[in-house]
C-alpha cells in the first residue's frame, strides 16, 4: 500500500464530501443524524481553497482527508462553545481503509505542518468512536460538550503539536 499526502484540490470537494457520509455511515448513526451534520459534512470549493485541507491517497485514489482551521474569535455554535484557536475540524477515512493507520499517517503529517507555521496545538472536537484514536495520540482530554445533536455531546481534546521529549 503507496501512501500520499497532499493538500486537496479545490475540485475534490465533493469527494471529500462522500468521504465525510461514508466514514460517518460506518458508524451506524441513525439517518436524522445525517440532516443535523449535512452542512458539517459538506465539503464546498470555498472550504478547500479557505483551509488547510490534505488528502491521503492510496495507490492514487483518495482514502481520506483531514482540515485545519483557524477560529480567529470565540463564539457559540448553538449550546456549543467554540475557542479561538486552530482546530482540527475533520479526518475522515473511506470505510474500506479504517484501521489501517492513514489516520495516524495524516496526524503525523498535520503535526509536521503546524510546527512549521508556529502553531503549537489543535483542538478536536472528538467523535465518541474516535475517543481512542485520540487517546493513542496522546491528546489532552479536556471535557464533554454539547453536540449538535439534541441529548448528545463530543469530547474536546487538545493535541500538542511540540514532540514530546
Amino acid at each position: 500500500m503507496e501512501l500520499r499526502i497532499r493538500e486537496a484540490q479545490v475540485a475534490e470537494s465533493e469527494t471529500l464530501t462522500e468521504i465525510s457520509f461514508s466514514s460517518k455511515q460506518y458508524w451506524n448513526y441513525p439517518k436524522e443524524y445525517f440532516d443535523v451534520w449535512r452542512n458539517e459534512l459538506t465539503i464546498t470549493p470555498a472550504y478547500v481553497e479557505n483551509n488547510m485541507v490534505f488528502v491521503a491517497e492510496v495507490d492514487g485514489q483518495i482514502a481520506g482527508y483531514m482540515s485545519v482551521v483557524e477560529v480567529k474569535e470565540d463564539f457559540w455554535a448553538g449550546k456549543v462553545f467554540v475557542q479561538k484557536g486552530f482546530w482540527l475540524e475533520h479526518i475522515f477515512i473511506r470505510p474500506v481503509y479504517i484501521k489501517k493507520g492513514i489516520g495516524s499517517k495524516l496526524i503525523s503529517f498535520i503535526k509536521e505542518i503546524c510546527r512549521e507555521k508556529g502553531i503549537a496545538d489543535l483542538f478536536i472536537f472528538s467523535d465518541p468512536y474516535a475517543r481512542g484514536f485520540y487517546d493513542k495520540l496522546g491528546a489532552t482530554y479536556m471535557g464533554e460538550s454539547p453536540s449538535s445533536i439534541e441529548g448528545r455531546s463530543v469530547s474536546l481534546y487538545r493535541l500538542s503539536m511540540i514532540p514530546k521529549s
